[in-house]
């Protein structure tokens, strides 16, 4: 099973749209507070659609209880590396790990020492980034991808 943390989290419709990839791709989602919203906010449930029930989603105290649950590797995203999303290969049990927007990923966080790896999505010159659900998609996919679709149809 695969593994999408979002950090700190602040926009309801991201998360839900998050929620409805999780309970599609059988990856579960992690979520770490401070969120920037109320779980039962409105627009999450409506991004969210029907899949809150299909979906496993987990919410973190913090970073450091969000980590000691993850099993595997943590890839980190961030627009400050050179390593492509591309080059690894994902193993059962690796989680993708992304930043609030507009801000990403602290320092702090790249550097933790549970971080296997920065990742970075390729984007033309001049963009500052891509939508966090979109993103974690785009990283998800290839993962889920290189593992065979593992229960997917």
């Amino acid at each position: 099973m695969l593994h999408v943390v979002f950090f700190e989290p602040r926009i309801p419709g991201n998360t839900g749209n998050a929620i409805r990839l999780a309970a599609a791709t059988g990856a579960t989602l992690h979520l770490v507070e401070p969120l920037g919203f109320v779980m039962d906010e409105p627009r999450l449930k409506r991004a969210g659609l029907d899949y809150h029930d299909l979906a496993n989603t987990v919410v973190h105290p913090d970073l450091e209880h969000a980590l000691a649950a993850l099993p595997g590797r943590v890839f980190a995203f961030t627009t400050h590396t050179d390593q492509g999303y591309t080059g690894v290969d994902y193993q059962d049990g690796d989680a993708l790990l992304f930043g609030p927007e507009p801000t990403g990923l602290p320092p702090e966080v790249l550097a933790h020492p549970r971080v296997t790896g920065l990742l970075r999505i390729p984007m033309l010159p001049g963009r500052r980034s891509l939508n966090l659900t979109n993103s974690a998609s785009i990283a998800l996919y290839e993962a889920w991808r290189q593992l065979g679709f593992p229960d997917g149809v």
